[in-house]
């Protein structure tokens, strides 16, 4: 029996132990330490995996423009229409499964952001295990700054089951990593700083340890509500996607489907051009960038044609090192324009926080 035959052993097991233990607060504890096993199996199963991990398995995928973005979901429901419809690709389109065979990129632009979007084999159910193309288009997803998942209208259904395999192999869809951090140490033990008295501190101490955590503080900023979210916060291999949902074919409708979309799922019929720019607007909201311009001179006009796009949260110190790794050095002053300012050329320092279509000028 190789590793990878004994670990599916281990998994097995421990997957049929947390089942057949019933849940309730007498069980919390020993809940929380078998969850933590199974996180620390199938990151052994997994192999090395980082941003764009799968332990080798993954496309060879060149990628380009300011952002990624992947189509994922059923075979056939449109997913190669609608790159079509809104890039410069040419994917093959046909009415039955896995059309696509390979990864087809195109390139969308939209508020003067260049997006790669990348229509991907179709997933099925057990895709976190290897089944299908199931590993290669894992990779590919978490290699991604937002995900597309696409159904539709006859299987809507599925939008949760597709959602569950990305739960499964460690994406977590629309969350936001817990704020929880680990400082290792030569000794010590395991401490636990928490002051909003999320979970059983012994209980943290144990998954910590049964997570591979030795000696190391862990201190929470923020309350963590689950025991699954604290695992989270422990794993080395989750990856934290946007996510916009698609159900397609929504002009074959019979009375009373569309009651079964629920929430912001964009209902779509490609190649009609209904939800097209609905799904743009999501795209750009999802991977929650702004546009930068720059002014050469402080009384002059900005450069709009070609706009420095950074994600939301960066502070103007960032943006002048991706203008010049040594301009940090060479001005002490930053004026701004734009929504976010008081009032025209308010002067600000450099932990300003950017906003969409901010003018910025840096000078003495």
């Amino acid at each position: 029996m190789n590793k990878e035959e004994i670990l599916k052993m281990k998994i097995s097991r421990v997957e049929k132990e947390i089942k057949d233990t019933p849940y309730d607060k007498s069980s919390e504890h020993h809940h929380g330490v078998l969850k933590a096993k199974l996180s620390k199996l199938k990151e052994e199963m997994e192999g090395p995996s980082n941003k764009g991990g799968g332990g080798g398995v993954g496309y060879a995928i060149k990628h380009s423009g300011d952002a990624s973005v992947v189509l994922v979901g059923l075979p056939s429901v449109g997913k190669s229409t609608l790159l079509n419809a809104v890039t410069n690709a040419e994917s093959k389109v046909g009415n039955y499964d896995f059309t696509t065979l390979g990864v087809v990129p195109g390139m969308m632009e939209y508020k003067g952001i260049r997006i790669q979007i990348l229509d991907l084999p179709g997933i099925i159910e057990g895709a976190a295990s290897g089944k299908g193309f199931g590993k290669k288009v894992l990779s590919v997803i978490r290699a991604s700054d937002l995900v597309v998942l696409m159904t539709d209208i006859q299987r809507v259904e599925w939008l949760e089951k597709v959602k569950q395999e990305m739960e499964n192999a460690g994406i977590r869809l629309n969350k936001k990593a817990p704020k929880v951090h680990v400082h290792r140490m030569g000794k010590g033990a395991i401490q636990i700083i928490d002051p909003f008295n999320s979970l059983d501190k012994e209980m943290m101490i144990e998954i910590a340890l049964e997570m591979g955590l030795k000696n190391a503080v862990v201190q929470l900023g923020e309350k963590i509500t689950s025991i699954d979210q604290y695992i989270d916060a422990l794993s080395k291999t989750r990856t934290y996607i946007p996510l916009v949902e698609i159900v397609t074919k929504v002009d074959i409708a019979r009375k009373g489907d569309l009651r079964k979309v629920e929430g912001e799922v964009v209902k779509m019929c490609a190649d009609k051009g209904l939800g097209i720019e609905e799904f743009k607007e999501k795209v750009w909201q999802g991977l929650e960038l702004v546009r930068v311009y720059l002014r050469r001179e402080r009384s002059g006009e900005a450069d709009r044609k070609d706009p420095l796009i950074m994600k939301k949260g960066k502070t103007l110190d960032a943006v002048l090192k991706r203008v010049s790794g040594g301009m940090r050095d060479d001005v002490n002053r930053a004026c701004i324009w734009g929504k976010n300012a008081r009032f025209p050329g308010q002067e600000v320092s450099f932990n300003f926080p950017v906003f969409d279509e901010m003018e910025v000028w840096f000078g003495r």
